[in-house]
């Protein structure tokens, strides 16, 4: 199919305005990273979503099921990042932590390594 038209996707959806819904809804889902179900992967979104349609590989019978299954996806994705993520989270802050011994504040440190030089009075006598 070179071309898509509205003439190709209304043979597999019967209405304007449930076309218009149907690929809307599909446009969100390839946009939040949905797996593309015709080849053509130099086209936009809308371009793609009106392929897929008119390819009736989406209908208004699995839009929902493709829906459904990417979100129970992306939730097992999350769970497993968070368990993941919690191990190392906590050892880094074990190893960020400043020591406990040294309670003085940088600009101490600073006054401290000032009165440690010599000034240059001292260096002329």
């Amino acid at each position: 199919m070179a071309r898509v038209t509205i003439e190709d996707c209304l043979e597999k959806v019967n209405n304007r305005f449930l076309l218009v819904h149907l690929g809307a809804k599909r446009v969100i889902q390839l946009r939040k990273g949905a797996p593309l179900l015709v080849d053509a992967p130099k086209n936009k979104e809308v371009v793609l979503a009106l392929r897929e349609i008119a390819a009736g590989e989406i209908s208004f019978d699995n839009i929902v099921k493709i829906d459904h299954d990417e979100v129970v996806v992306k939730a097992l994705e999350d769970s497993s990042e968070d368990a993941e993520a919690e191990t190392p989270v906590e050892e880094t802050e074990k190893e960020a932590a400043p020591p406990a011994e040294d309670q003085s504040s940088g600009d101490e440190q600073a006054k401290e390594a000032v009165e440690q030089e010599d000034s240059p009075d001292d260096k002329a006598k």
